[in-house]
């Protein structure tokens, strides 16, 4: 049911990481973390209103509806390579969605990537928190 309503960047992630054991599906997501691209100058000012802010570490997620669909820009720090690589697999697998693709996205799809046997539940809740507001975004954009 999780991975029928997945877009297909983002369900080829999903079973990418579904093939990783134990602390593969770590490594594979802090392979993540070194592709999050940078963070565009217009965005550099890090607004607060701009913030995760249920996430530990600073994460800040903007979004640019172009054509109906959504292209994020997302900037979560290089010490927290957990919370970058998750931000990584959001951002590859949510751009250039429309709102109601990216609304359909089922708030824990992660569990079906194992990263609950490989991340604390803090950190689960910041990944769930960093969707809630990229879906939010969508639907004001």
């Amino acid at each position: 049911m999780i991975m029928d309503n997945l877009p297909p960047k983002l369900y080829e992630i999903v079973e990418d990481f579904s093939y990783c054991q134990g602390q593969e599906k770590l490594e594979y997501l802090l392979e993540f973390a070194e592709k999050l691209p940078p963070l565009p100058e217009r965005y550099q000012s890090k607004a607060d209103e701009h913030m995760v802010h249920e996430c530990m570490s600073p994460v800040f997620v903007y979004a640019e509806a172009e054509d109906g669909r959504i292209n994020y820009f997302i900037d979560a720090p290089h010490e927290a390579p957990t919370v970058r690589g998750f931000a990584s697999v959001l951002h590859k697998g949510l751009n250039g969605l429309t709102p109601k693709e990216i609304q359909a996205i089922p708030n824990e799809f992660y569990l079906k990537m194992g990263l609950q046997t490989v991340l604390s539940s803090q950190r689960l809740n910041g990944i769930s928190a960093m969707l809630r507001y990229m879906k939010q975004l969508a639907t004001s954009n």
